[in-house]
């Protein structure tokens, strides 16, 4: 791991600019300002640097960014990063900066001059006041003050006090946070609201966050493959191996919930999983992406330095040697029940041959660039994965898997599930009410039957519609053989087997060759559809679709798909 990420940091050094404040990585799209761009650039390593230099390891290039800390919060420097305003970038990278404070301050802070101390510290200051995001954000002053404190810092604590209890209306119980307000229960709450919280208690000695990350562990386990692989799934999917740094958290905190070998097992293993992957580019730079350079998967918020926050799997890097975490033996990932249903997160998880596909039933985020494909498709797969759309029109450009796609106008523009209503969950069915018209009302019901999943659909509709129902897209580089016919549609390849049976045998069975760089691990996709048309009425449509590894197993589920389910059983 340390070797990981002296290996991550070392292809950033060309880009430091003179005074070291600034690390320019390439063109900045983000909605934030450039400065702001290249402050993250320099201070997201610093998520696997501050562990690695706490945990006595030898840290490269560390004059560079002594130098930047001290030029880039002096006022009257030509690379000074400016003051934080309310809702402003500055401050998620501000807390990187605190957090290497609070771990490793022999490395970050005592070098300084006293002069570049107090520069540094008045900058950090000014962020404690300001106006975050109503949601993760609170914890990011929080992570500077804790910062401060180590280095001994005086500062208003009732502002931390203010933000915890704020941060404690997103608390859900079982484990759970919502991330803000909202219906997000993605992978901010292990990355982010979990991740934070056991550093807090960790350096205050509290032990509120850790009673409930250990909770916690014992769903989110589900969310990983036998093999490593996370199932992808919401916003800031370029933080990549990010989702296992929950994991890497647990040990640092003292957290067992799970033995130390098995814990060692999830995290090393995902790490494992991404390389090798081609997810930096000629220069070796991290790029934004999820498999691959991917830019139509970037957030409005993404800027060519923010895969960087994927350091934060490396935690456990602050260790000692003769930690419980690094004595034990990684253990393989243990049999867990083929289906977990986990309400508050609105999804049901199933495991089928090692892999894992994530059903969907209640998150959205309308806000975001793609919401819909990140939050709101029936189904999300390790294996798989999920597509983003590569234009408007017909069902090539659209890339529809695990999703029914519904068209007024004979086929050119479709419209999809973007916001579930009424959800619910139980056993292991998700059910939600979604109303891509005015005049068109579906309720959705999504029902694991490993490998396969069953989706049911009462559709009351006021207008003639086509329909286009996705299985999963699978790699069609290494060739694929498909079968299609009446009420049926398959694609198998050497990446796996994906197909759809309509268990009520209407609908026509087609393969789509997606449009290149849709999805978000194969370049080049097939996608098993069922095509028909409704007129105006009320109508069921139901089907079961497989995903699966390629093989008998596969072959043998395909030969006898589940049965037709009950017309609007479930929950």
């Amino acid at each position: 791991m340390a070797s990981r990420v002296r290996e991550l940091a070392a292809p950033l050094v060309p880009h430091f600019s003179a005074g070291r404040a600034r690390v320019r990585l390439g063109v900045n799209t983000a909605i934030h300002d450039d400065t702001a761009a290249e402050l993250e650039a320099f201070a997201r390593p610093l998520w696997g640097l501050a562990p690695l230099a706490a945990g006595k390891g030898a840290v490269p290039h560390t004059e560079l960014w002594l130098r930047g800390l001290a030029h880039g919060s002096d006022p009257a420097h030509p690379e000074y990063w400016g003051e934080p305003r309310d809702r402003d970038q500055r401050i998620v990278e501000m807390a990187a900066i605190g957090f290497a404070l609070a771990l490793a301050p022999e490395q970050w802070w005592d070098p300084l001059s006293g002069a570049e101390r107090d520069r540094l510290a008045r900058w950090l200051r000014s962020a404690l006041p300001r106006e975050t995001a109503d949601n993760n954000w609170h914890f990011f002053p929080v992570l500077i003050g804790l910062g401060l404190d180590r280095v001994g810092v005086p500062y208003d604590r009732s502002l931390t006090g203010a933000r915890l209890k704020r941060l404690e209306t997103f608390w859900l119980g079982d484990g759970w946070y919502s991330d803000g307000p909202t219906e997000r229960r993605d992978y901010y709450v292990p990355w982010a609201m979990h991740f934070y919280g056991l550093l807090y208690d960790t350096l205050t000695g509290g032990d509120r966050f850790k009673e409930r990350a250990a909770r916690f562990a014992l769903d989110f386990r589900h969310w990983f493959a036998d093999d490593g692989a996370a199932v992808p799934y919401g916003r800031s999917l370029t933080y990549r191996w990010a989702q296992a740094a929950f994991w890497g958290a647990l040990p640092l905190a003292g957290v067992d919930a799970l033995p130390w070998g098995v814990v060692k097992g999830y995290l090393l293993r995902h790490l494992r999983w991404w390389r090798g992957r081609p997810v930096t580019g000629p220069e070796r730079l991290l790029s934004v992406g999820y498999g691959y350079p991917q830019p139509a998967l970037a957030e409005q918020y993404n800027a060519p330095g923010s895969p960087y926050w994927s350091l934060k799997a490396f935690l456990p890097l602050a260790l000692p040697d003769d930690h419980a975490f690094w004595t034990a033996a990684e253990e393989p990932a243990p049999a867990l029940p083929a289906v977990s249903a986990q309400p508050h997160a609105g999804v049901v998880l199933m495991r089928a041959s090692g892999d894992v596909t994530l059903l969907a039933g209640r998150q959205h985020h309308a806000w975001l660039r793609h919401g819909a494909e990140k939050y709101a498709k029936f189904a999300y797969s390790s294996r798989f994965g999920f597509s983003l759309p590569g234009g408007p029109l017909g069902l090539a450009q659209g890339a529809y898997d695990s999703m029914l796609a519904l068209s007024d106008d004979g086929g050119a523009h479709y419209r999809v599930r973007e916001e579930p209503a009424d959800p619910a969950t139980g056993g292991d069915t998700v059910r939600s009410t979604w109303r891509p018209w005015p005049d068109v009302e579906i309720t959705t019901w999504l029902a694991a039957a490993p490998p396969w999943h069953l989706r049911t659909h009462h559709i009351r509709t006021a207008r003639a519609l086509h329909t286009a129902e996705g299985g999963f897209a699978v790699d069609r580089d290494a060739g694929v053989k498909s079968a299609t016919g009446t009420g049926y549609a398959r694609a198998s390849a050497p990446a796996g087997v994906t197909g759809l049976r309509d268990l009520d045998g209407l609908r026509s069975g087609t393969v789509v060759d997606c449009l290149p760089g849709t999805n978000v691990l194969a370049r080049r996709t097939t996608l098993p559809t069922l095509t028909g048309q409704l007129p105006p009425g009320e109508h069921w449509l139901s089907c079961a679709v497989l995903g699966a590894p390629d093989g008998r197993d596969a072959e043998a589920a395909w030969r006898q798909p589940p049965e037709h389910p009950t017309r609007g059983g479930g929950t």
